[in-house]
């Protein structure tokens, strides 16, 4: 098995974890949870617009992981709905039980 498999929803990274999402913006409530299937879903109040939506995400899952709100960053798909998140100061087992993922 490779050391990284870019289809693991949480991944070791230098200093903490990247974490693959689903968002769904204009929600009727802000959760991160996980899925049956072991993905990251987080379901945000906040319209796709203006960076509102990428904003709201960045204190949610600061919020479901216990960590500063300037430790989360969106690495990759700021337009899109699939986003990978760079989550610093959090380990893999930590985020796996906080988001509620089951072990790989």
């Amino acid at each position: 098995m490779p050391p990284h498999d870019p289809t693991e929803p949480i991944a070791r990274i230098e200093g903490g974890v990247r974490v693959r999402v689903r968002v769904q913006p204009r929600a009727s409530r802000t959760a991160v949870q996980a899925t049956p299937e072991g993905r990251i879903r987080a379901s945000l109040t906040a319209p796709p617009v203006e960076g509102e939506a990428n904003a709201a995400l960045c204190e949610a899952m600061a919020r479901a992981l216990g960590v500063p709100k300037s430790s989360v960053t969106i690495a990759s798909g700021l337009r899109g709905r699939e986003k990978s998140v760079h989550v610093i100061g959090v380990s893999v087992r930590e985020a796996r039980d906080r988001l509620g993922v089951g072990a790989p």
